[in-house]
């Protein structure tokens, strides 16, 4: 009767290192500065960063000195690191941005992939579905990833380089939008609905009307001007 092998041993694997100190504090100010948890003007200070990551403070030095070349804090020695509100200008030149990249994508996406419609179709549910249970912040991510995917579509790479460069100030102006005007949320899902009909029946120049009126209306949104 033959002997059957012996089992191999179980090789348990190694669980996965938690990510540096500094990423950590990177990670928490980054996000909270985009959701707004820390608005424009608020102090943030060291001794306060580090225990609130559970972390020393050299690594809080580090990530606050990354999130000054990104334009999200000024530091003050001594002090600590200010958030920086959202200008006037930075508003004007982000939606500026945005309708020059998102109006020829939504015209290249004319004729649209059906992978691209269904795409659509679900980014579209889950803005729907987020909304419905009140969470801005994954709203506004999911808002911001329906026009990135037309972006990507436009098959044009150095064109989602540049629109991948927008995505924080995209996220920080949308959860401020949304926190002002809550009829906003209902309003962009809708005018997302515009959109992907239009991309749907192929009308190319009436898929980037759309964006134009949609996009448009953020800066007079950011800027508290709801007329």
């Amino acid at each position: 009767m033959p002997v059957a092998p012996p089992a191999s041993p179980t090789v348990r694997k190694a669980d996965p290192k938690p990510p540096p100190a500094a990423e950590r504090v990177y990670a928490h100010i980054k996000e909270a500065v985009l959701d707004r948890r820390y608005e424009g003007g608020t102090l943030l200070t060291e001794g306060d960063l580090a225990e609130a990551v559970g972390v020393s403070r050299t690594p809080v030095r580090e990530a606050l000195l990354r999130l000054e070349v990104e334009g999200l804090i000024k530091l003050y020695p001594k002090k600590g690191a200010l958030v920086l509100a959202v200008s006037a200008q930075e508003i004007s030149d982000v939606v500026e941005t945005r309708l020059l990249v998102e109006e020829f994508a939504a015209r290249k996406a004319v004729p649209a992939s059906a992978q691209l419609i269904a795409r659509l179709e679900q980014l579209l549910e889950e803005q729907r579905e987020l909304a419905e249970v009140g969470d801005l912040a994954a709203v506004s991510v999911k808002d911001r990833c329906f026009h990135a995917e037309i972006v990507k579509n436009a098959g044009n790479e150095i064109l989602s380089r540049l629109y991948d460069q927008l995505r924080d100030r995209q996220l920080r102006m949308g959860v401020a939008v949304m926190e002002a005007h809550p009829g906003r949320i209902a309003a962009n899902i809708t005018e997302h609905g515009e959109l992907l009909d239009a991309i749907r029946a192929g009308d190319a120049e009436g898929a980037a009307q759309v964006v134009r009126r949609h996009v448009s209306r953020v800066k007079v949104l950011v800027r508290g001007d709801d007329r």
